[in-house]
């Protein structure tokens, strides 16, 4: 289901590119922009370009984000080249500006579809939750502020006035990404199991977060517990349990929002 997602997402940032962005020569967020700019100033396909420069990425991902992100990044990745390739460019609108806002916004939503659903558009996004996860920048404030290269490169390869526009189609996709991507909230993690050292051992290699232990016991049962309490991003919680889970199906999972975290919550 969610690599179903994750290709629906890809389609959606495809139909924003073909429909709206590219007939105006308006460039989008990330490697994506990249290879739009190339498409237009070369014969080359703009979904060929994009498979292509997004591969390195995709490594870095998987020794930085773990299998399962990666196998959806990459799903993300050739779907997005796929449709980008097959997709005709139309022009919808005459209305350069409406084309802005429309495929900014509609980009915007296929991206947070994927991010949503543990994955990337590959590209920066990757980089963008690499530094996310240490710091308290949202995923699209980081996204925004990275793509001030693509602004640049905008105005010399075409004219200032494109630039303009591709800036405000980059900040739309951003605004769009973190309001239904929500990466940037921290949660506190409370974990109550039995197998707690195995459990530890994992969240460590996976997870990259600093845990505290404590010990307790049931109330009921009186039966010794370990719990361990960890702050994370949101977007990690799904393989947090899923590692508790492969190890004990019965451990209590609490979950709450953090108001503020007031030094370094990663084990490095």
């Amino acid at each position: 289901m969610k690599n179903l997602i994750v290709v629906l997402g890809s389609l959606i940032v495809a139909f924003a590119f073909n429909f709206f962005l590219v007939p105006f020569g308006i460039l989008s967020s990330g490697i994506s922009g990249i290879a739009i700019l190339l498409g237009l100033i070369t014969p080359f396909n703009t979904g060929l370009l994009n498979l292509v420069l997004n591969l390195p990425l995709v490594i870095l991902g998987y020794y930085k984000l773990g299998k399962t992100i990666t196998i959806n990044t990459l799903i993300c990745v050739v779907s997005l080249s796929t449709f980008l390739y097959l997709l005709p460019v139309v022009q919808v609108t005459d209305n350069i500006l409406l084309s802005t806002v429309f495929g900014g916004g509609i980009g915007g939503i296929g991206v947070g579809l994927i991010l949503k659903h543990s994955g990337t558009s590959g590209g920066l996004d990757i980089i963008a939750i690499l530094i996310s996860r240490t710091s308290s920048f949202s995923i699209g404030l980081l996204l925004t502020g990275m793509n001030g290269i693509i602004v640049l490169i905008s105005g010399v390869v075409f004219d200032w006035e494109k630039a303009l526009y591709t800036l405000l189609s980059i900040y739309l996709t951003g605004k769009m990404i973190d309001t239904i991507f929500t990466n940037h909230v921290k949660l506190t993690m409370q974990i109550v199991t039995s197998k707690g050292v195995l459990i530890r051992n994992d969240l460590l290699q996976s997870i990259y977060r600093g845990i505290t232990i404590t010990e307790g016991y049931g109330g009921y049962t009186q039966e010794k517990k370990d719990i361990l309490m960890m702050v994370v991003t949101r977007y990690e919680t799904l393989q947090i349990k899923q590692i508790v889970r492969k190890y004990d199906e019965h451990a209590f999972i609490n979950i709450f929002e953090t108001v503020e975290v007031d030094g370094k919550f990663t084990n490095n």
